[in-house]
């Protein structure tokens, strides 16, 4: 099967992976998994044989969607649609175990989706992820360090990461040019509530636009009041945007959300 450039195709083929990447997900029979872009179905394949409850598949290649359907006959649940697309059609009164292999070209925009999602911990129990390398520094990233931003502030916000470990391209078809990481996501059962996840999306790409530079920019371009703003915030306007932690954000957030 020949894979498609502009989907972001590159499908996984080693087996031990593919088995660690399953035991990951401590699948029972009670489960229902969710798998986004199962390409050929080499971790499908390793899913059903856990043999969980319900198995669903979303593909957004059709082609791809008729092998899925000839290879594994009724045994899964094969959905031909954009990830993007349907991410909110999944409410079960069990929480999902989600995998996915996730194109390179969108994988942040569908990992934000997930986490701007109400209710989510009610939804989902696991997601075990695969993300380029780059990427996936950027998601585990602490506070104060390089690759410190948006992303790591989004993740953290609802759910606890951890990188499991990074894989080699040779390990995929066709070969891609960067390594790839493997990476757990646990919803969070308590956290610090707003009134839109958006307005946090929102308020770090302000600061992180200008990471190089002081955050009294940024705080100059949410607040008309910004001086007072960073004093009732305890915040030094001569920090960098990498230097406030998580909870900091958030702490902005509401005060601008009050505003809003």
């Amino acid at each position: 099967m020949k894979a498609k450039k502009s989907l972001g195709q590159n499908f996984l083929k080693d087996q031990v992976i593919l088995k660690k990447i399953v035991e990951l997900g401590k699948i029972n029979n009670n489960d229902i998994v969710l798998e986004i872009g199962p390409g050929t179905g080499n971790l499908t394949e390793q899913i059903l044989k856990k043999n969980p409850y319900k198995v669903i598949v979303v593909e957004k290649d059709q082609n791809l969607s008729e092998i899925l359907k000839k290879k594994f006959g009724g045994k899964l649940d094969v959905i031909n649609e954009d990830i993007l697309n349907c991410y909110k059609n999944f409410k079960f009164n069990t929480p999902l175990k989600v995998f996915g292999n996730l194109p390179y070209n969108i994988s942040t925009k569908i990992l934000i989706s997930f986490i701007q999602l109400d209710n989510l911990s009610k939804y989902y129990e696991k997601f075990i992820f695969i993300f380029q390398k780059e990427v996936a520094e950027r998601i585990i990233a602490s506070v104060n360090s390089k690759n410190y931003g948006r992303l790591s502030i989004m993740t953290s916000w609802k759910m606890n990461k951890s990188k499991i470990i990074d894989i080699d391209p040779k390990f995929f078809y066709p070969k891609p040019k960067v390594w790839s990481s493997l990476i757990t996501l646990d919803p969070k059962m308590k956290f610090q509530d707003l009134n839109k996840a958006k307005n946090l999306e929102h308020i770090t790409n302000i600061f992180f636009n200008q990471r190089r530079k002081m955050i009294k920019n940024p705080m100059k371009q949410l607040f008309s009041n910004f001086e007072e703003t960073a004093k009732k915030l305890n915040l030094d306007l001569k920090l960098r945007p990498q230097n406030l932690s998580k909870d900091k954000y958030i702490e902005i957030c509401k005060i601008y959300e009050d505003l809003n």
